[in-house]
């Protein structure tokens, strides 16, 4: 019984060793990263379809004639003019009297 006691007490002592906390060791190494799946294919793009043609332009219809001028009327005949007139002969001209000597005289008119 003896052992029994020093059993019990060893014990004991062990299960409150495993209350104590001690302060953490180094962090292990990281593990490895996983792969990545392969991507998946992208279905191909379609093609465009045609562009249309655009129908032809129709023609200009013809334009009419254009009728054409009558003829310009004659300009009626120039009148003759008159014969001109003679002009009178010139008078003659009267002889210059003589100047007299002496003292000119100046008479108010009324």
């Amino acid at each position: 019984m003896k052992y029994s006691k020093t059993i019990v007490a060893a014990l004991a002592s062990l299960a409150l060793a495993g209350c104590i906390s001690l302060p953490a060791g180094p962090a292990g190494p990281q593990g490895a990263t996983g792969d990545t799946g392969a991507t998946g294919y992208t279905g191909a793009t379609g093609n465009t379809g045609a562009t249309g043609y655009t129908g032809a332009t129709g023609n200009t219809g013809n334009t009419g004639a254009t009728g054409y001028t009558g003829a310009t009327g004659s300009t009626g005949a120039t009148g003759d003019t008159g014969a001109t007139g003679y002009t009178g002969a010139t008078g003659s001209t009267g002889a210059k009297g003589n100047t007299g000597s002496g003292t000119v005289v100046v008479v108010p008119a009324r």
